[in-house]
């Protein structure tokens, strides 16, 4: 008999990530099994082979009739719950598809039109050497630093080709799939039978593919959001991770894993380099590649040879810009009347969905708030509805005000629907788009792709959606409604954030030896991080930071751990995030602590929420602190990348 231990993929009984049992087979680390947990049978993965145990033990129930998971799939598992300091039943949940178990009909391969090879790429001298630079790095993370239209894809493609070469394959990491039909469509050229998962897929399809990858023997490249990382590749050569600035890379549930941090590990254990691509790389991440040396693979022109874009920076202090609208200034309305004139597309960018962000009286002062989470309802002109952004509710909309009964009720602040309904005012021939949170299904980004690509579509709308990954041969002009909305967050990430956002659009035009135009409105137009992120100014805008971080003591100077109190009552979140942050002071001298205060959303769906935010440059010492935090009421994220 053979005895191993065996972590269920579900969380039995906290502090016991596995359990000993028994079977008559030798069973290789990584293999699925089905094990009896109490009355019930849960799936589950063989850890390693035991020393028979002083107890009786129970028979593994069922060996599932699949390959054991690839040995560094499984350490990144282990290293995710040590780490994040999660159970190992999230880790194990994290890299596997969900219904394991299920008895499931074949799926048709889908049906996706694949021409292989169809054209090699004539890379420029710049991109042939970031590629055989990256060839050269064969274990460390590399940084490929390219302004926006540097050719990244291209010299992704031509490292692939290399990797898969040698037998091995490539994940491809991206951070929305709505947001990469371009790249898909560039790799679908170069590559047969690509490996595609994402989020909007079925339980079943994912499922498919990822028995796909487990059984492939050929070199496969996998594309996806975060979770294509996890897909079980036996032989990794290359990890890319292309827009690698972008926050969704970041898990908002346990186990809260950054895939950055995480890609460098499964790397590691397959042996396989990780490229970071992105235009305006976090802070943190160059910082660290400098202090250990890491290769920087600098982009600073152009793939083909452009016209930088014209740009106006309008201060929106002054109303002598706005003599024709309230918000849109006389030189970005001209600008979009040349650019309709001219045929060619605009893109019009907002970070924030709705109609207006706050409805009021104005005789009372009584405004429209969510009674869950105790946020301003916003306006959603049309649909006639006030929404929650945070937990969804909805209410109708106020003809009069409930406290006073008066009929002066305002809506004020600036959404993307509202500026879709203005520009239509003033464009009533244009044919309008508008993409942000709020699309329905069948109008994503995504599915009218081809019409933004084409031309069909005069002029674009919409929030962080149509900020990046966009190379629209039609666009010749930019406008920014208001760039420094992100810049008054109280969050260390506000600046950055704002400064990426604000590179990354400019960056849509200027791409080829078409004039094209920018106009960026700002109440701060002097603002450093306003005009860095205008300009593009990388370099700039990482030593400023880098010193406002030093002086504030943030990352990458510190390591920081949010934990959040989440009672019904405000007076239990109070009580009890006090109580844990007098104790956190008394028993840890270095280490700073702030709070305990209320969360930025101090209310979410019902629950009052109290934040503590810990910093220690021992990043030992903030795992120490989760594991002694009480198993009810309270959240942690180690490495947050917002403390909002």
């Amino acid at each position: 008999m053979h005895y191993y231990e065996v972590a269920p993929t579900k969380i039995v009984r906290a502090g016991s990530d596995f359990f000993t049992y028994h079977h008559e087979q030798i069973l290789q680390p990584g293999q699925l099994v089905v094990v009896p947990v109490g009355s019930s049978f849960l799936a589950g993965v063989v850890l390693k082979s035991a020393q028979k145990p002083a107890y009786d033990t129970r028979p593994i129930e069922q060996i599932l009739a699949i390959p054991p998971l690839p040995l560094p799939l499984l350490k990144t598992a282990l290293w995710l719950k040590d780490y994040y300091a999660a159970p190992l039943a999230l880790a194990l949940q994290t890299i596997l598809p969900r219904g394991l178990t299920k008895k499931r009909r074949a799926l048709p391969a889908p049906n996706r039109a694949i021409s292989r090879s169809r054209t090699n790429y004539l890379l420029n001298p710049d991109q042939q050497s970031a590629v055989e630079t990256l060839l050269k790095n064969t274990s460390q993370t590399a940084l490929l630093h390219g302004v926006t239209g540097s050719g990244k894809t291209a010299i992704y493609i031509e490292y692939a080709k290399h990797i898969l070469a040698q037998n091995k394959s490539v994940i491809v990491l991206v951070p929305e799939i709505a947001l990469t039909s371009q790249l898909i469509a560039e790799f679908e050229q170069h590559f047969a039978s690509i490996l595609l998962t994402h989020s909007q897929q079925t339980e079943a399809e994912r499922h498919r593919i990822w028995l796909d990858a487990l059984h492939s023997r050929q070199p496969r490249v996998a594309i996806g959001p975060r979770s294509a990382l996890f897909l079980p590749l036996n032989r990794v050569g290359a990890i890319i991770i292309d827009e690698a600035h972008e926050p969704s890379f970041k898990q908002d549930q346990s186990p809260k894993y950054s895939a950055l941090r995480t890609a460098a590990m499964l790397g590691k254990y397959h042996g396989a380099p990780v490229v970071q691509g992105s235009a305006t790389p976090l802070i943190s991440e160059y910082y660290l590649a400098k202090q250990t040396q890491s290769p920087i693979i600098t982009l600073a022109k152009r793939a083909q040879p452009a016209t930088p874009p014209r740009i106006a920076v309008v201060d929106m202090t002054s109303r002598l810009n706005f003599t024709r609208h309230r918000f849109l200034s006389d030189p970005l309305i001209a600008c979009v009347e040349n650019t309709l004139k001219n045929q060619r597309q605009t893109l019009l960018f907002h970070n924030r969905r709705g109609s207006a962000s706050t409805t009021l009286c104005t005789n009372c002062g009584w405004s429209a708030i969510c009674q869950r989470c105790f946020v301003p309802l916003t306006l959603h002109a049309d649909k006639h509805l006030l929404q929650c952004h945070i937990c969804g509710v909805t209410a109708p909309v106020p003809t009069s005000c409930p406290d006073c009964s008066q009929t002066d009720i305002v809506h004020k602040g600036i959404g993307t629907k509202l500026i879709e309904t203005e520009i239509k005012k003033l464009f009533p021939h244009a044919a309008i788009a508008r993409f942000d949170g709020d699309t329905a299904a069948a109008q994503t980004l995504e599915k009218r792709y081809q019409e933004l690509y084409d031309g069909a579509i005069d002029i674009i709308i919409g929030t962080q959606v149509v900020a990046k990954g966009l190379d629209l041969p039609h666009l010749a002009a930019v406008g920014v409604i208001q760039a420094d909305a992100g810049l008054a967050l109280p969050d260390f990430m506000a600046r950055e954030r704002t400064f990426q956002l604000l590179a990354q659009v400019v960056g849509r035009v200027g791409r080829t030896n078409q004039q094209t135009d920018v106009v960026v409105q700002s109440y701060q137009p002097q603002d450093e991080t306003i005009r860095c992120g205008t300009a593009q100014n990388y370099a700039e805008f990482y030593t400023a930071e880098l010193a406002r971080r030093r002086k504030s003591n943030f990352p990458p100077y510190t390591h920081l751990l949010k934990l959040t109190c989440i009672y019904k009552t405000e007076a239990a979140a109070i009580k009890n995030s006090q109580k844990l942050a007098a104790l956190l002071r008394q028993t840890y001298r270095d280490i700073t602590i702030f709070g305990a205060a209320p969360a930025f959303y101090e209310r979410q769906r019902g629950t009052y929420r109290w934040q503590i935010i810990v910093k220690s440059p021992k990043r030992a010492v903030l795992l120490e602190i989760i594991k002694n935090l009480p198993a009810a009421h309270w959240q942690h994220d180690i490495d947050p990348i917002n403390l909002l």
